[in-house]
């Protein structure tokens, strides 16, 4: 039997990403505890400063600093600017929005991946994993239960980051062809930089004035040194963040968008048991299911997975015994 593939590894899929999404939700977290007292141009601006070398030396481990400016740089860079753009809605969002509501808004994306992994990948969504993908929407939305919340113009910002997210997380499986995961790491980290210092000059010539809504002070609120407490956790975030952008990238090599998509429910589990542990939040019983059902969504999904692949393997060699008798 012929070796497997990177590209077809789907367990080493689902690690990348769920430990991702792990690390990613610890950040969220540190985010919204943040959004309060500083600008988010302020908190990217030390958070990329401090993955940039993390991410070159990462690219200088497993790949090239060549590779920086190799085949597939432009189109890695444009998917970088709209991934940049779906992270800064999202972070926007959690500042006005109770973080549950945020992440249940965003949860659509994979269903986006699902229905755009076709048309610009030329995948085959099969059948069992449309079943998994609502079934993990529906247990997400068990979970939340949105209450008033979802309803606050900041719900905008989180599903333009589900959209942004999809686009990007699909075209990552097309530029990790050519372009490797570190690498695509550090560009997204460098537009992420480019992004945060271009608002930082804006909002230091514009003066917004009392700015009400918490995403909007969240943009335009000026820069202020920080205590060490919060400087460290910024420092926290941007190596945490730097390793977790490599993850989801090797997640998206390691198998099909469609299928991994999935897996990033997992942040449901996170975002439990940060609210008990940050902010007090206690999970309820609708929490408990829904997290069953999304668990359950996954398990069915890799299942049905591996018993197709199973089949698919074993046609060959019946041919074969078909053709001798």
């Amino acid at each position: 039997m012929a070796p497997q593939t990177p590209a077809d590894n789907k367990l080493l899929a689902v690690l990348y990403a769920c430990g991702a999404v792990g690390i990613a939700s610890c950040g969220d977290a540190v985010v919204k505890w943040l959004s309060g007292s500083y600008a988010v141009h302020q908190i990217l601006v030390i958070r990329c400063l401090i993955g940039i070398p993390i991410l070159a030396f990462i690219v200088h481990r497993n790949a090239s600093l060549r590779s920086l400016l190799g085949p597939g740089t432009g189109l890695s860079l444009m998917r970088a600017a709209i991934m940049s753009s779906a992270y800064l809605a999202f972070i926007l969002s959690i500042a006005a929005m109770p973080l549950a509501d945020s992440v249940a808004i965003y949860f659509v994306m994979p269903l986006f991946v699902a229905v755009i992994a076709g048309p610009m990948l030329g995948e085959r969504v099969r059948v069992h994993r449309w079943i998994a993908i609502i079934g993990g929407f529906i247990g997400v939305m068990i979970m939340i239960n949105p209450g008033s919340g979802v309803l606050e113009p900041a719900a905008l910002l989180a599903l333009y980051s589900a959209i942004g997210y999809a686009v990007s997380q699909t075209l990552a499986r097309r530029i990790v062809r050519t372009v490797p995961p570190a690498t695509m790491a550090f560009h997204t980290n460098a537009v992420y930089l480019a992004v945060a210092v271009s608002l930082a000059l804006i909002f230091t010539f514009l003066d917004m004035g009392a700015v009400q809504h918490k995403s909007l002070a969240f943009l335009a609120r000026p820069w202020q040194w920080p205590p060490l407490l919060d400087f460290a956790a910024m420092l926290l975030l941007g190596a945490t963040v730097a390793i977790a952008m490599v993850l989801f990238a090797m997640a998206y090599k390691s198998a099909e968008s469609s299928f991994v998509a999935p897996f990033e429910y997992s942040a449901m589990f996170w975002a439990a048991a940060l609210g008990f542990l940050a902010f007090g939040d206690v999970p309820s019983l609708r929490t408990l299911w829904g997290g069953a059902i999304v668990l359950l969504a996954g398990l069915f999904m890799l299942w049905a997975d591996r018993r197709i692949d199973r089949q698919q393997q074993s046609l060959p060699s019946r041919k074969q015994v078909n053709a001798e008798t």
